[in-house]
């Protein structure tokens, strides 16, 4: 079944729900790549030493950002016997970048660095503004997605969202 129909079929949207980006644990590859391999055994979820994937509304895994970051350990790809998680070393663990909202204590000229000091790879710096407060300034090159920023930051301005012009969505 094409993945796109699967999910328009997949349930309601409760009211009020907030629809976020759907980000798949690492080595996944394309979303109907995913959903035609996955079987929802969980297997992924309870090797994850981090407990960041956890099920999604369809029943498939997906990452939650606001419990933990990836180590990109590669647990999940170990124990995925279908294939639905495939490692390959010459390309990147997956297309997902961290996105700074408007909610950031910064923006709203308060200082808060905490995202910054999360980042092991040096991804947010803060830019100086004459008479004001630093801004963060993201480097999406630099970022992995690990989503080491997410969980720590007070106001939940960021999230780690998949950079492909096409994202799916789920209501949470």
């Amino acid at each position: 079944m094409d993945g796109g129909r699967r999910r328009l079929l997949g349930g309601r949207v409760r009211e009020g729900a907030v629809l976020r980006p759907i980000v798949r644990p690492q080595w996944s590859g394309s979303e109907d790549r995913f959903t035609d391999r996955c079987t929802r055994c969980d297997d992924c979820i309870k090797v994850c030493p981090n407990h960041l994937i956890r099920r999604g509304t369809a029943g498939f895994p997906v990452l939650d950002f606001t419990q933990a970051a990836c180590t990109f350990c590669a647990e999940c790809v170990r124990v995925c016997t279908v294939g639905a998680l495939v490692k390959d070393d010459s390309a990147p663990p997956w297309n997902v970048v961290a996105d700074i909202g408007d909610t950031c204590l910064a923006r709203r000229k308060v200082e808060c660095r905490i995202c910054g000091e999360a980042c092991d790879a040096g991804a947010i710096r803060f830019r100086p503004t004459l008479g004001g407060v630093s801004q963060p300034a993201l480097d999406s090159v630099l970022c992995t997605g690990c989503g080491a920023c997410v969980a720590p930051c007070p106001t939940h301005a960021i999230a780690c969202r998949p950079s492909a012009a096409l994202t799916y969505l789920e209501a949470s």
